[in-house]
């Protein structure tokens, strides 16, 4: 098959991302992604692991790592979802993504033991992310990556990631999203996240509100495993900052470490600390990874659609936060970079999202807005969301697709405004594909 049958095939299953189901083994059971691993020689176990899970961070926290296992000479391999333009962002090797002839190559292997595996249904039939979790095992396993670092799709548990045996466990920023997937509770949202813990691991925690610490300190203790805490055990403090990068001291268990980054946002600072802690876990192993690796890695991490300046004429800024807590980095991080005065909202949600809490955060810092509407089926209705603005006094304008309501904000933009495109990952995908000219987005 070609990339484009590829594609169908692998989309054509059921998508939970398009979606979502509660996680229950009804719909989520590992032992089919066990089974088709096992016929396929366990992929997943070739190369050494580092799993990331969280609310949010957890693929800045991703990249940064990749980025620094390949600047210490590592092939590796990197796992992220959901895509922005196209699916082959999400399995990278050193940075490159798959190419279609691989993806399409992997794909036409693969089928006849996604066919076999769906017809048994001995656990169920295999889903769109289980598929692609597949292939990126056996792409990574082909392509002799000495690490693989692998992003949760969602939660922890029940995740199609979580076939692996990490050397570390991440655990970012835990907060309310998908609750009517993962549950209505702190309590629940971490136990389902801590589901990645295993022994033999070592597990590094983003500072936690105190009902997931709990959680995760339990786990830890029930797994026997070691637990790093950032902002206790390894510390971080920002230095400077400006439009382009931010420089932070990092004060690690190994060693101290001032890095810049080209990523904005204060909450980067737990993410890059979490990073070097990981990072020196490795080193502790025995991995040869210097100071001026972890630096130069660092500096050179790169992760669109996340607080990203997509255009400076006009000033265009991306982000793909989904949730409250996104939604209050977003809201902080502009009152820290941006002239607040002079701002235009661009945003699309998705219908299960907290929508009202995530408003609650953005409508203090927009005078702005226009509502719009990505092109996936959980999109909120642009009148939907412009409902709740005017609950803040502020009226809204509507669009009914992402194209049009970048092209009327860049119409009102007088002078130095900026236009700040959120709400959605897939409303950021669609406004980056129309910023850059992408005609190949999928």
């Amino acid at each position: 098959m070609n990339y484009r049958e590829a594609l169908d095939y692998i989309y054509g299953h059921t998508n939970y991302e398009a979606v979502p189901k509660p996680h229950a083994e009804g719909n989520y059971d590992l032992r089919r992604l066990f089974e088709i691993l096992s016929r396929l020689g366990n992929p997943h176990l070739k190369a050494r692991s580092l799993h990331i899970t969280g609310t949010n961070g957890k693929g800045s926290t991703s990249v940064m790592l990749a980025s620094v296992l390949t600047e210490a000479g590592f092939r590796t391999g990197l796992y992220t979802s959901p895509h922005l333009i196209t699916t082959r962002e999400r399995f990278t090797i050193n940075g490159q993504m798959i190419s279609e002839a691989e993806l399409a190559d992997l794909m036409t292997r693969l089928q006849p033991e996604v066919e076999l595996t769906n017809q048994r249904a001995t656990y169920g039939k295999l889903t769109v992310f289980e598929i692609l979790t597949v292939l990126c095992f056996m792409y990574f396993a082909e392509q002799a990556c000495d690490f693989q670092v692998m992003e949760v799709g969602m939660g922890g548990r029940y995740d199609a990631t979580n076939v692996i045996q990490p050397e570390v466990c991440f655990l970012t920023s835990i907060s309310f999203d998908h609750t009517a997937i993962l549950g209505n509770t702190l309590t629940q949202i971490a136990t389902e996240k801590c589901g990645i813990i295993k022994p033999g691991c070592v597990v590094v925690s983003h500072p936690q509100l105190e009902e997931a610490s709990r959680v995760i300190e339990r786990t830890c203790l029930e797994k026997g495993v070691p637990l790093i805490r950032i902002g206790k055990d390894v510390t971080r403090e920002s230095l400077t900052f400006n439009h382009d990068h931010q420089e932070i001291q990092i004060r690690g268990r190994l060693g101290s470490y001032r890095v810049s980054i080209p990523l904005l946002g204060h909450y980067q600072l737990d993410n890059a600390a979490a990073a070097v802690a990981g990072l020196e876990v490795l080193i502790e192993k025995g991995y040869q990874i210097s100071n001026e690796n972890i630096l130069q890695g660092l500096a050179k991490v790169s992760f669109p659609g996340r607080l990203q300046i997509a255009s400076k004429k006009p000033l265009i800024l991306l982000d793909g936060g989904h949730n409250p807590g996104a939604a209050r980095n977003l809201r902080e991080s502009i009152q820290q970079y941006f002239r607040t005065d002079e701002a235009i909202l661009v945003i699309g949600i998705a219908s299960d999202k907290d929508i009202p809490g995530i408003i609650r955060e953005l409508a203090p810092v927009f005078k702005k807005v226009i509502t719009t509407r990505s092109n996936s089926p959980r999109a909120a209705s642009p009148d939907f969301l412009k409902k709740e603005f005017q609950t803040y006094g502020i009226q809204a304008d509507t669009t009914n697709n992402v194209a049009e309501a970048l092209e009327e904000a860049k119409k009102r933009v007088t002078g130095d405004e900026l236009i700040c495109v959120t709400g959605s990952l897939y409303v950021v995908g669609e406004a980056l594909a129309q910023i850059k000219g992408y005609a190949g987005a999928d």
